[in-house]
């Protein structure tokens, strides 16, 4: 397949799930920017002002960058579980498997979709976020990088989890019991260095912690973390997935009765 072919069959799966998330933005959209305001006004205004500063900051201006990165996300990981799964179940996914189409492009048009719609919402939420706090960027490649690199990793995450569903129910178990937990206890709240050193070490395999501990750095400027090994594992993670991605989908795995 040529590879002026290739790209249009990349920039036509990634419009259409741009398009498919964006028709329905009262849904998709506005929910995570009022999730958003709630936990400004009840954990930032309310319990932020009894706690203090963290690190230098106010509360609420600590508790930005996570809540910011939380929202990317949950939705990168969403749009991309929902739809590819959407596709499998209505079997138009096996169209593009008996296509001259690399699989390749197919994994990659639907992350792409994932990412734009975790940009989007992550956009969204730092614009809200704006009505309560003052935001100072301190780095903005740093900000701009762990942004995109984190709502490609879910995204990743999301095509696995749709390949492997057999129902509906199936794409909510892995956010529900593994993706929240993880995402609240990786920081967005507080810093690690406030926990006793066992729960400390625990807390560092948890990878969300590295993305969230790398944006805090890209807006505040402060990290608890390395920022080198914080890249290298959302770049090892990245890569990972992609192939075990691929790998699924050269195997049929979900697909091939």
């Amino acid at each position: 397949m040529r590879l002026s072919a290739q790209y249009n069959a990349f920039k036509t799966i990634t419009i259409k799930e741009f398009l498919r998330f964006i028709r329905i933005w009262v849904q998709t959209v506005v929910p995570p920017a009022i999730t958003v305001a709630l936990y400004f006004i009840i954990f930032g205004e309310l319990i932020g002002s009894q706690i203090g500063d963290i690190n230098g900051f106010a509360y609420i201006d600590y508790i930005v960058p996570g809540l910011i990165l939380m929202s990317v996300i949950s939705n990168a990981y969403a749009n991309c579980v929902s739809s590819f799964f959407s596709a499998k179940f209505h079997r138009s996914v096996e169209e593009m498997m008996i296509s001259p189409l690399p699989n390749y492009i197919i994994v990659a048009g639907y992350v792409s979709g994932g990412m734009m719609r975790g940009l989007v919402v992550g956009i969204v939420v730092t614009i809200v976020s704006m009505f309560f706090t003052r935001i100072e960027i301190h780095n903005y490649g740093i900000t701009l990088a762990v942004f995109i690199l984190t709502s490609i990793l879910f995204a990743l995450a999301g095509f696995i989890n749709a390949v492997y569903a057999k129902t509906f129910d199936d794409i909510s178990i892995i956010p529900t019991f593994i993706l929240t937990p993880l995402t609240y206890l990786g920081g967005i709240f507080y810093s690690i260095n406030m926990l006793p050193e066992f729960w400390q070490t625990i807390s560092l395999v948890n990878p969300i912690l590295y993305m969230i501990n790398a944006f805090r750095y890209g807006f505040l400027g402060i990290t608890d973390i390395d920022l080198t090994i914080a890249f290298i594992i959302i770049v090892l993670f990245i890569t990972g997935l992609f192939f075990f991605a691929l790998r699924l989908l050269n195997k049929g795995v979900g697909i091939k009765p």
